[in-house]
């Protein structure tokens, strides 16, 4: 026994020493890799890269930004079912293991020396550390760290923690990483509405994701499927009838055609989405954009989006085909394909090309006839009969034989045609119009950005004409110059002097014309701003100085550093239309500073918000109850003021003149509480219009890429006029037709618009109009309510006739010349009538 002893004996002293020397050597290896191992607490406030979204204000989901399509996902809110999934096919002791699982790994030594294929033993923890915190070290090298860092990640983070972060973080095939990606993208499904049997699949990728592709490798993808549902029942999580049910479903995925592409209930980008991505790019960086997470509410109003985009689309078009020809075709293929149907359609699919107008397809000319072309068309299937291109819907091209258009292999973009009861009558021919422009809706209560469009089509162009183009606004800049002389003294009844001005300039003598080529002589501000003089602002300029005038425009945001050139009181500088429309838009609202935005609020991947464009406060609305003797609550607007409230109201009135009476008579029929301004550039290079009632600004520019004239008739009222005119219709549907709020401190008069002089209080007819004064500059009755501003004394002469004709306008110039009158002051003169008094003043 003694013996038997000293035996056991000697080998327990030989066992302790062991475990002693493999302890230390443990502890060995420990030190020795431990050393510049990452630090495991950084994980805690990591932020994988995750899309950014886009929504409209309805919470439809508009856009998304992303360089690794990961949908972030807090632990809490994924679903236990896909977490068991996942715990059951990757690490079914995650729950109770420090780190490692020692049992796994035995097994798979185990199942190695028994010449079985090896199986991975890594805990899902050892997988967040080598996913997250190691590169590329050789295999032996990175386990070791892996257990070394999975231990520390255990007492660093919580099991949810850690499985937040894989959940997250893992590739899963298909650009998809993170569960909830996964989730949309193979099944379009959230991660609250997946079956066990889907759950399932996904748990299945991560092993190979290219190996287990639901279409390619479907026997592999059930199978490995069917092993994790085994799992999962035998692990509790599910019971033996959905294990069975699941395991004999088909996968069914967007891979395999059973199911539709989330990607096809996202609108294509188009203008409005890309400049929130240019804006957001700029404000908060791409890396943030591209992976914050963040959740993006945009402003738009889709209904008006849609309406703004058939306007414009419609006048552009209407215009080519007045005006333009046929340019060719888009793009063309091998015409060998044209006698194998899959052949072409799969040909024609992959060309990059326009498919973002609403209404028009793409089609491939697939034989020439006598008087037509007989097409095949983009998501139209072919049948028996064909369909067709004629040479006489193409009239328009002045074509005569369809060869004079096309080529077999030729792509085409048509349109369906239908009658009045929606039946099927003809396909015609369309193409993207040269002529391009855009549109832009805005509130001018607080700077949303309702609606833009930048061009004809955003995938034939995603140059912006809204926010990218500068062109000259010609007309449409005179506002701010009868703004600054309203803020310097002036009203809408001082007179202007009408007639010849020189103006010498470093490049030689300037004379301004007036389009109609003609000079109608003294006559009010309202005047002038309705029927656009260009020498009656030219005048004003002169007399408040460019100096004042270019202060003004640089306090709208119209320009940052305007020159003080008399030119660009005509409109000569070059500005973008979301500048003037937010300038336009201070006039809207009373004088209010003013800043467009194309975005409500900007959301980080936890739901805290990171950018706000509303400021305004509120005044007790966090209060939880309110007594009947307490206010209620109260929004606060700290907007800085950029002008005076009667400034702005004056202008405004004058500019409800330019669609009553003037050059957007257009509008007129509409109804509305509307001030506009037109505006054409020389050579009708550039046509505006921007209208504005008090609760919607609507703003339009038309013009070619290079500036080259548009041709006869192309002016801004008949350019842009139609545009903003279907605009308006549609959106003002859901709007109040409110007027426009008078300010406090003003004095209504009654004015002859055509003579600047004060009517009394009960006179009425066509020419009598409403003025606004500030209290201490109310005319007297019969009075002119302002100096003339031009020549303080001067004769008559031939182009300056004494009376205007019914319509407010002077008659041309008769032959001879009339002297002003002569002796004492006359007395008051009929409406309508210019009286001459003492030295030639009147």
């Amino acid at each position: 026994m003694r013996h038997i002893l000293r035996f056991f004996g000697f080998i327990m002293a030989w066992a302790s020493l062991g475990v002693i020397f493999a302890m230390i050597a443990v502890a060995g290896v420990v030190y020795i890799y431990s050393r510049d191992l990452p630090d495991t607490s950084a994980l805690a406030a990591y932020e994988p890269i995750t899309l950014s979204r886009v929504y409209s204000g309805e919470g439809a989901l508009m856009d998304e930004f992303a360089r690794e399509r990961r949908i972030f996902t807090p632990a809490d809110e994924i679903p236990d079912l896909v977490k068991e999934a996942f715990i059951s096919a990757e690490d079914k002791n995650f729950y109770s293991h420090l780190g490692f699982d020692p049992r796994g790994i035995a097994a798979a030594v185990f199942e190695a020396l028994q010449g079985q294929r090896p199986r991975g033993a890594s805990t899902i923890t050892q997988q967040v550390a080598k996913n997250f915190l190691l590169s590329g070290e050789r295999e032996i090298e990175r386990k070791i760290k892996e257990i070394i860092l999975a231990v520390e990640l255990e007492r660093t983070l919580s099991k949810e923690q850690i499985l937040e972060l894989y959940l997250n973080e893992i590739f899963l095939g298909q650009n998809a990483y993170g569960v909830t990606a996964a989730a949309q993208i193979y099944f379009n499904k959230t991660l609250e509405d997946l079956t066990p049997g889907e759950a399932a699949y996904l748990a299945a990728l991560p092993k190979a994701p290219s190996d287990l592709h639901p279409v390619r490798e479907r026997d592999a993808a059930e199978g490995r499927r069917n092993y994790v549902l085994r799992e999962m029942y035998q692990n509790g999580y599910i019971s033996e009838e959905v294990e069975t049910a699941a395991q004999a479903a088909p996968l069914r995925t967007v891979q395999s055609g059973d199911i539709p592409s989330a990607r096809r209930e996202i609108p294509p980008r188009g203008y409005f989405t890309e400049e929130i991505r240019r804006q957001l790019s700029a404000r908060l960086g791409e890396d943030k954009l591209f992976g914050g997470g963040l959740t993006i509410r945009a402003t738009i109003d889709p209904d008006l989006q849609d309406t703004v985009e058939a306007a414009l689309r419609a006048k552009l078009e209407s215009w080519d085909r007045d005006h333009g020809k046929w340019r060719g075709p888009l793009d063309t293929i091998d015409p060998a394909l044209l006698g194998d149907e899959e052949a072409w359609r799969d040909a024609l699919s992959k060309k990059w090309l326009p498919r973002d107008i609403e209404g028009w397809r793409l089609a491939v000319v697939l034989e020439l006839g006598d008087s037509s072309a007989r097409i095949g068309i983009e998501g139209v299937p072919d049948d028996a009969d064909g369909h067709f291109l004629t040479v006489k819907d193409a009239g328009w091209t002045g074509a005569k034989k369809p060869s004079d258009l096309w080529a077999p292999g030729d792509i085409v973009l048509v349109k369906e045609i239908t009658d009045k009861d929606g039946s099927f009558e003809r396909w015609s021919l369309r193409q993207i119009p040269e002529l391009q422009g855009a549109v832009m809706a805005m509130d001018p209560t607080t700077g949303r950005v309702l609606a833009m469009q930048g061009g004809f089509s955003y995938q034939a162009s995603v140059f912006n004409r809204a926010t990218q183009a500068t062109r000259q606004p010609g007309s449409s800049f005179k506002p701010f110059v009868y703004a600054a002389a309203l803020d310097h003294g002036y009203n809408p009844a001082t007179i202007v002097l009408d007639a010849p001005v020189t103006v010498q300039t470093g490049a030689g003598a300037w004379k301004p014309m007036n389009s109609s080529r003609q000079f109608y002589g003294p006559s009010p501000l309202r005047i002038g701003i309705e029927n656009s003089r260009n020498v009656m602002t030219v005048r004003l300029a002169q007399d408040i100085g460019m100096d004042s005038v270019a202060e003004y425009a640089e306090r709208f945001g119209v320009y940052d550093n305007m020159p003080h050139h008399l030119a660009y009181a005509l409109g000569a500088g070059e500005t973008t239309l979301w500048k003037m429309v937010a300038a336009y838009g201070m006039f809207a609202n009373g004088g209010l500073r003013l800043e467009p935005t194309l975005i409500d609020r900007v959301q980080d991947r936890r739901g805290r918000t990171i950018y706000r464009h509303d400021q305004r406060e509120c005044d007790a609305c966090n209060e939880t109850a309110h007594s009947p003797d307490e206010p209620e609550p109260w929004v606060i607007d700290r907007s800085e003021r950029v002008m005076d409230p009667i400034t702005a109201y004056q202008l405004t009135s004058m500019m409800e003149g330019v669609v009553q009476r003037g050059t957007a008579t257009v509008l007129n029929d509409l109804g509305l509480h509307l001030a506009a301004k037109t505006g054409t550039t020389n050579d009708a290079k550039d046509a505006w219009l921007i209208s504005f009632t008090p609760n919607l600004v609507v703003g339009c520019f038309i013009g070619y890429d290079t500036p080259r004239p548009m041709g006869r008739g192309a002016y801004g009222g008949t350019m842009c006029g139609p545009v903003v005119h279907d605009v308006l219709k549609d959106a003002m549907k859901t709007r109040r037709n409110v007027d426009f709020k008078v300010p406090d401190n003003a004095v209504a008069v009654k004015m002859d618009r055509r003579t600047g002089i004060r009517q009394p209080d009960d006179a009425s007819g066509a020419n009598i109009v409403t003025e606004m004064f500030r209290a201490d500059e109310v005319p007297e009755v019969y009075a002119a309510a302002d100096m003339v501003i031009g020549d303080g004394n001067f004769t008559f002469g031939s182009d300056l006739p004494l009376s205007m004709t019914e319509d407010g306008d002077y008659p041309a110039p008769p032959g001879g010349a009339a002297q002003g009158g002569q002796g004492g002051a006359a007395p008051p003169p009929p409406a309508g009538q210019l009286g001459v008094g003492s030295g030639g003043l009147y």
